[in-house]
């Protein structure tokens, strides 16, 4: 086929990130979903992969490599080989898996595997070592997953949602309620704040029920500033998301946050979400990261 024939993959991914963080877990999820998933691949060998990719783009529509520590010293070069990559092929993105140390450490000891980089030191001592050689790399990652409340199947439907078919659709929202009182969403763009309106956990009536109850509805919509923030919000996330198409950013998190992430987040995060699916090209989804946990 001559040069010009040539036609590029419709989709690459690069899916990095810690050791323990979900990366095979990841990569058996694309590999489900009809990705051409290569597993430990040098970084070195991504140029070669991408050409053989766009000289059989039919039967290579989507390729994700799987890049880690395990490539020893080669895997230092990965930086510079994606920033050339970048350069060339726009439908390129780099997916970085990440996750607490705790939450790697125990990951480690329920597998009894040593970490890759902890030599003669501790699990600790090679997450350590671990996080700052891909320091640079998650700088730069198109998507940042963060595992750490996520078990294999939870890690599993996420890596659906985000790379699943999604239409006509250039780039996919996730709207997720919080509590702040768990800490901030990690991987969020943009994040809004509901502790502004009354809290429906004060009212004896709504305490048990959940922001997907039609009474904690109505309750939080009726309260001033409720309507106001969702027609201000939406005005502003519109023309975000426009840029974040016009600059290949395939994937962004708003992040809707209160005290415990049970009532006014939940409701206003599925609020939030019926305004914006009438965002052009935009594929929206709504999660509940702490909607139960209480």
């Amino acid at each position: 086929m001559a040069e010009s024939e040539q036609q590029p993959a419709s989709e690459i991914l690069i899916v990095t990130g810690m050791s323990g963080a979900g990366r095979s877990t990841a990569a058996n999820a694309l590999e489900d979903m009809g990705w051409y998933v290569v597993d430990n691949l040098p970084p070195q060998m991504l140029g070669p992969l991408l050409d053989l990719s766009g000289l059989a783009a039919s039967a290579l529509p989507r390729v994700a490599a799987v890049v880690d520590v395990r490539g020893g010293s080669l895997f230092a070069e990965l930086p510079q080989v994606t920033r050339a990559l970048r350069s060339a092929r726009e439908q390129l993105r780099v997916v970085f898996l990440n996750a607490s140390d705790d939450v790697l450490v125990r990951r480690y000891e329920a597998v009894r595997r040593p970490h890759p980089l902890q030599g003669d030191g501790t699990i600790l001592d090679g997450i350590r070592r671990e996080r700052e050689r891909l320091k640079s790399i998650r700088e730069t990652a198109d998507i940042v997953i963060d595992t750490t409340d996520f078990n294999i199947h939870q890690l599993a439907t996420h890596v659906v949602d985000l790379f699943g078919e999604r239409g006509a659709a250039q780039h996919t929202l996730t709207i997720l309620s919080f509590g702040f009182k768990y800490g901030l969403p990690v991987d969020a763009d943009m994040v809004a704040d509901m502790r502004f309106l009354p809290n429906p956990f004060w009212d004896e009536s709504m305490r048990s029920l959940t922001g997907e109850d039609e009474p904690v509805r109505q309750f939080v919509l009726a309260q001033p500033g409720a309507s106001e923030f969702l027609d201000a919000y939406t005005a502003v996330a519109m023309p975000v998301l426009a840029g974040y198409q016009r600059e290949n950013k395939r994937h962004s998190v708003i992040a809707i946050g209160c005290t415990g992430g049970k009532h006014r987040s939940v409701v206003m995060a599925v609020e939030l979400a019926r305004r914006l699916t009438e965002a052009p090209g935009v594929a929206v989804r709504v999660a509940h990261r702490d909607l139960g946990r209480e």
